[in-house]
């Protein structure tokens, strides 16, 4: 109901603003092209963890039968897809078929276990459709964004975003088109992993009480909030040719800005100001955590994600480096605190949420008011902001170690007396 309640104030808030929310954008694409096609079939993916073996099958069958038949009535009608893929309407179908299918041929227990599948598939497409909303809506709430702030403070890392940028740049067009589909395939990926650790679901008749789609949602859910209170729209836009007239210069990736005192900008009214935090790094960081659990292969892509993804963000000035920190902050308070309420809170838990926190407030307060003094004296700020992300990143581990059942060995049987 929160949840429902959430995406309704949404579409109400977009409506405002003369645009639409994610429920009218979600209904649409039961018959229109839909702009979420990868998306939708990992949203079904998510769906048949529920489901038998036969069912899967039979599902996939028919979503793929629907996007055959829907291909052709647009072939037949001459109707091109400008936007949005050819493919995915049959997911959606199959989505919304089985939630009717728990209502009126299921009862009690599978009818809950059913529904729970629906519903895990839906909010993943609800959280694509709700981020979208609220970048809107952060462009339109925000004229004036902290870029000169961030990108000040940046100095004392480096500005790594120009240096990885002018890396990508010497790739050429094959190590772009790479990093891109890894950046916009982000959620695929999750599902990959969320698959893996509710790969059992369908046989034990219920859902583990912590995983990645939860992790995926909150941080989906708070992230644009931070958006609206440290407006940022990332480098390519604010000092590169994207910006257009709206850019402080054209200086992305060849030149890095100088020190000069920094200032509020104003923007235009299109560009998303969704930069701090980085949430595709917190989304990937969450990634990398969840795939520690599971065989080799998929450690090694998870780490690997990880890595493309930083180097996507930064290499296509999307972020700055001091997003990338932040995001990885971000991710680990929500992770603990999402741990810490499917075990139940404790008093480690309690200190590493707080502490988590307190370090992503006081990165966002230094980034606004010290950014002068951070790229003035980068080798002191410098290591502190990796320090503190290291410092998160330790209590962490530290503390889910902790957390771990310990294997107890066994007990061995006491020898026998030898015979007098």
């Amino acid at each position: 109901m929160v949840t429902l309640g959430f995406l309704i104030a949404l579409e109400i808030a977009a409506r405002h603003y003369g645009l639409p929310g994610p429920i009218t954008t979600q209904a649409q694409e039961v018959i229109v092209a839909p702009q979420s096609g990868f998306l939708l079939y990992a949203s079904m993916g998510l769906m048949m963890v529920v489901l038998t073996w036969r069912q899967r099958f039979i599902a996939v069958g028919v979503a793929i039968g629907i996007d055959v038949t829907i291909l052709l009535v647009r072939w037949a009608a001459d109707a091109e897809v400008t936007q949005g893929h050819p493919f995915g309407n049959g997911a959606l179908w199959v989505i919304v078929g089985y939630a009717v299918i728990a209502v009126t041929r299921r009862t009690g227990a599978e009818r809950v276990l059913l529904l729970k599948g629906v519903g895990l598939g839906l909010l993943l497409v609800a959280g694509r459709k709700t981020g979208d909303t609220w970048l809107l809506i952060t462009s339109k709430t925000r004229p004036e964004v902290l870029d000169q702030y961030v990108a000040t403070a940046d100095h004392a890392l480096g500005n790594p975003s120009w240096l990885v940028g002018r890396m990508v740049t010497a790739t050429g067009p094959i190590g772009a088109r790479f990093l891109d589909s890894v950046y916009t395939q982000l959620a695929v990926a999750a599902v990959v992993v969320a698959i893996y650790q509710l790969r059992n679901v369908a046989a034990d008749r219920r859902f583990p009480g912590h995983h990645l789609v939860r992790t995926f949602l909150v941080i989906g859910l708070l992230g644009p909030g931070i958006y609206v209170l440290f407006p940022v729209v990332g480098p390519i836009f604010a000092y590169g040719a994207d910006g257009g007239h709206w850019a402080v210069s054209n200086l992305w990736p060849n030149t890095t800005p100088p020190v000069i005192a920094p200032h509020h900008m104003s923007f235009d009214e299109i560009t998303p100001r969704n930069c701090m935090p980085s949430l595709h790094t917190a989304w990937a960081t969450a990634i990398f955590i969840h795939s520690r659990k599971g065989p080799r292969t998929l450690q090694f892509a998870g780490a690997f994600w990880l890595i493309a993804t930083l180097c996507a963000t930064l290499g296509f000035g999307y972020h700055y480096g001091a997003d990338i920190i932040a995001g990885v902050v971000f991710t680990l308070t929500i992770e603990a605190a999402l741990r810490s309420l499917a075990r139940g809170w404790d008093r480690a838990g309690i200190q590493l949420v707080v502490y988590g926190a307190t370090v992503f407030a006081a990165l966002l307060v230094s980034y606004r008011y010290l950014s002068m003094e951070m790229a003035n004296h980068p080798w002191v700020f410098g290591p502190l902001l990796i320090l503190a992300m290291a410092s998160v990143i330790h209590g962490y581990v530290r503390t889910t170690e902790r957390w771990e059942p310990k294997i107890v060995p066994a007990r061995q049987p006491e020898p026998l007396p030898e015979p007098v």
